[in-house]
C-alpha cells in the first residue's frame, strides 16, 4: 500500500529498527546489579525507554500501569518466582502475546523445559554477552511488530483495527483517569457505504473506504483544537476502523466538549465531498455519535454505548450530521452555534462597543490608564455576556476580525482623549492567542499605532502566561517586535497559568497583572503569600504591578502595605463609556492625567 497515500500506515522492519529503539523494555530481576548491568548493555544499542523491578511481588501491578513491549525476565527470585510471574503474564489478556526472554543462570532443561511450557519466548544465559543481548531483544521485537501489524491493523486502510481500539481506548482511560483529562469518543459510520458496495462492487467500494479513512485522518490531523500527549496515546491519528464502514476516533485531552464538536463538523463536511473512484463521482455521508469522558460516563462500555446510540439516533434522522449522547451538551453546542452565525451577523452590522476600566495608580489616587473591555449589544435581545461569545469567537477565528476592530476603535477613542488634553492616559488592551499566532499581527498593529497618531508608549498589550508555554523563542520576538514599536507589554491573569520564574526573566515586559481570584480573597493568608510574592517578584525584576477585581478597602490596604502600584475594580469604578470615563477625568478629585 503506498506510503504517500497512506501516511498513517506504520512501517515495520526494514527502515524501523530506529522504531524499534523506542520499545519500552521492562527488567524483572531481584539483583539490582544486574539490572544496571542489562539495561547499560542495551542503552549503547540505543534503547531509551526501561522499566525496572526488583521486588518481584511488584511486577504484574508495574506491567498493568506501563504495558512494556518486551519482559527481561529472572527465573529464581525470593517470594514471587520468574515461573510465578510467567504463568500470570500468559494468563492475562493483555499480555499473552507479550514476549517475554528468560535471563537465568541455570543451564538444565528441566527448568528450560518448565519455562517454555509456561509460555517463554527466548532464552539469555547470565551472565550476559551484550552482543547476544541486543540481537536477542532486536529479533524479539521485530518479530513482535510484525505480527501486531498482521494482528491490529487493516489490511485495507492501514488504520489500526477493532482489537488495536478496545486496547488502546482501556490505555487512554486510564491515563484520562490518573491525569484528570476529558477524552471524547466519536463513533462513525458511513451511512451510504453499503449501497456503494452493492452498486459499484468490492473493489470501487474497497478505494471508496481508502480514500475516506485518508481524508478522515487529513481532517483530524488539521485541527488545531486537539492537544497530544505521550501518555496513554500511541496511535497517530487516534482513529480505527471497527468493521465495514464504521470508525471510531479518540480525542484525548481535549479542553472542553465544544471541541469534540468542531472535530465532528470537520469530519462531516471533509466526508461528503464528491470523491472520484474509477472515473466516476461518488457520494459519502457520515453520522457521528459523540461521548465525553467524565462529562456523560467514566466507564468504556458506557461510553462505546452512548457514542453508538447517538450514532444510531442521527442516522435514522437523514445523517449528514453528528450528534452528542447528551441533551445538555447538545444543547450548549446548538447555542454555540447559535453565537457563532450571530457574530458575524454583528461583525457586519457594527453591534459592538467599548467601555472602558480606570487604572489607578496607588500613591496618587489619580487615573493612569483604562483597560478597553469589549461590550456586544444585540438589540432588543440584550447583550451578550464576553464569557460566552469570546471563547466562541477564540474557537472560530473570528476573534482576529474582533481584535483587529478593537484595536482601531479604541485606538481613535485614545487619540480623541490626547487631543482632548489627557495626554498621559494609558490605554490596555488584551490579546488572543489566535490575533498573537496570526503572522501578520505585529504589522497590523505597527499601522494602527501610526495612523492614530497615539503615542505607541500608551499602548499596553496584554498577553496570558498559557500563551509562552510552547516556541517561546519565536513569541520572545514577537513580543521584543512590540518593544522596538515603543509599546509596552504585560501579562494578564498572572498566578492562574504556568509560566515558569526562569522563562519570565526572559520576556521584555513592563507589568505583571494580578489575577482577581487572588485578589478577591484577601487579606486571606494564602492569597496573601501568593499575592506578596507576585509583588515582589515584580519589583526584582523591575516590572510594576496591577492588581485586577479590587472590590473592599481591606483589599486596597493590603495592596498599599505591599508597595503594589496600580489597582482597577469596582472599589473605584466599574467599566464606563468612553462620556463616563472623561466625566470622572474632569472631575475635582482626580484632575487630569497629563
Amino acid at each position: 500500500m503506498p506510503s504517500e497515500q497512506f501516511p498513517f500506515s506504520k512501517k515495520i522492519l526494514g527502515s524501523s529498527y530506529e522504531e524499534l529503539l523506542d520499545a519500552t523494555i521492562m527488567i524483572v530481576d531481584d539483583e539490582p546489579s544486574t539490572i544496571g548491568v542489562v539495561q547499560a548493555f542495551l542503552e549503547e544499542a540505543g534503547y531509551c525507554r526501561f522499566v525496572t523491578v526488583s521486588d518481584s511481588p511488584t511486577a504484574m501491578e508495574v506491567m498493568e500501569r506501563e504495558r512494556p513491549d518486551i519482559l527481561l525476565l529472572d527465573l529464581m527470585m525470593p517470594e514471587v518466582s520468574g515461573f510465578d510471574i510467567l504463568a500470570a503474564v500468559r494468563a492475562h489478556p493483555k499480555f499473552e502475546r507479550l514476549p517475554v526472554i528468560i535471563l537465568t543462570a541455570y543451564s538444565d532443561s528441566v527448568n528450560k523445559l518448565r519455562a517454555l511450557d509456561l509460555g517463554a519466548t527466548d532464552f539469555l544465559a547470565k551472565p550476559v554477552d551484550p552482543s547476544e543481548l541486543g540481537l536477542r531483544v532486536r529479533n524479539t521485537l521485530a518479530a513482535k511488530a510484525y505480527l501486531d501489524h498482521l494482528t491490529f491493523y487493516d489490511r485495507l486502510t492501514g488504520l489500526p483495527n477493532r482489537y488495536r481500539f478496545f486496547e488502546q481506548f482501556d490505555l487512554d482511560l486510564q491515563a484520562a483517569r490518573r491525569f484528570g483529562d476529558r477524552l471524547a469518543l466519536l463513533n462513525i459510520e458511513l451511512d451510504t457505504f453499503d449501497r456503494i458496495r452493492d452498486t459499484v462492487g468490492v473493489a470501487a467500494a474497497d478505494e471508496v473506504l481508502r480514500q475516506v479513512s485518508a481524508r478522515i485522518v487529513r481532517a483530524v490531523r488539521g485541527c488545531d483544537v486537539l492537544a497530544r500527549t505521550p501518555s496513554g496515546f500511541s496511535e497517530e491519528s487516534g482513529l480505527y476502523r471497527i468493521e465495514g464502514g464504521v470508525f471510531s476516533l479518540i480525542l484525548y485531552r481535549i479542553e472542553s466538549a465544544e471541541a469534540a464538536a468542531l472535530v465532528a463538523d470537520r469530519l462531516v463536511q471533509a466526508i461528503r465531498e464528491p470523491l472520484q473512484v474509477e472515473g466516476s463521482d461518488h457520494f459519502v455521508k457520515a453520522s457521528i455519535g459523540i461521548a465525553v469522558y467524565p462529562d456523560e460516563a467514566t466507564s468504556g462500555e458506557e461510553l462505546l454505548r452512548l457514542a453508538s446510540s447517538a450514532k444510531d439516533y442521527i442516522r435514522r434522522e437523514g445523517g449528514d450530521c453528528f450528534l452528542f449522547s447528551s441533551p445538555a451538551i447538545n444543547t450548549a453546542y446548538q447555542r454555540r452555534r447559535q453565537i457563532e452565525a450571530q457574530l458575524r451577523r454583528a461583525l457586519a452590522d457594527d453591534e459592538f462597543s467599548l467601555c472602558y476600566q480606570p487604572k489607578v495608580d496607588l500613591n496618587s489616587g489619580e487615573i493612569v490608564g483604562v483597560e478597553a473591555l469589549l461590550r456586544w449589544q444585540r438589540g432588543e435581545q440584550g447583550t451578550v455576556e464576553p464569557e460566552e461569545f469570546i471563547p466562541v469567537a477564540e474557537e472560530t477565528g473570528l476573534i482576529v476580525p474582533l481584535g483587529e476592530w478593537i484595536l482601531r476603535h479604541a485606538l481613535a477613542q485614545l487619540g480623541a482623549w490626547q487631543a482632548a488634553g489627557w495626554k498621559k492616559l494609558g490605554l490596555s488592551l488584551n490579546l488572543s492567542a489566535r490575533q498573537f499566532l496570526e503572522q501578520d499581527f505585529a504589522v497590523l498593529v505597527q499601522r494602527a499605532v501610526d495612523r492614530s497618531g497615539v503615542a505607541p508608549e500608551l499602548l499596553t498589550l496584554e498577553i496570558t502566561e498559557n500563551l509562552l508555554l510552547q516556541r517561546v523563542d519565536d513569541k520572545i520576538k514577537v513580543l521584543e517586535r512590540f518593544k522596538e514599536m515603543g509599546l509596552r507589554l504585560a501579562i494578564d491573569d498572572f498566578g492562574t497559568g504556568y509560566a515558569s520564574m526562569t522563562g519570565l526573566g526572559r520576556l521584555p515586559l513592563d507589568e505583571l497583572k494580578i489575577d482577581r481570584s487572588f485578589i478577591q480573597k484577601l487579606p486571606e493568608p494564602t492569597s496573601g503569600v501568593i499575592v506578596s510574592s507576585i509583588i515582589f517578584l515584580a519589583q526584582r525584576l523591575g516590572l510594576r504591578t496591577v492588581a485586577e477585581g479590587v472590590e473592599t478597602r481591606e483589599q486596597l490596604e493590603f495592596l498599599e502595605d505591599r508597595l503594589c502600584n496600580t489597582y482597577q475594580g469596582y472599589l473605584h469604578s466599574r467599566p464606563l463609556a468612553s462620556s463616563e470615563v472623561e466625566a470622572m477625568l474632569a472631575g475635582p478629585k482626580k484632575g487630569r492625567a497629563g
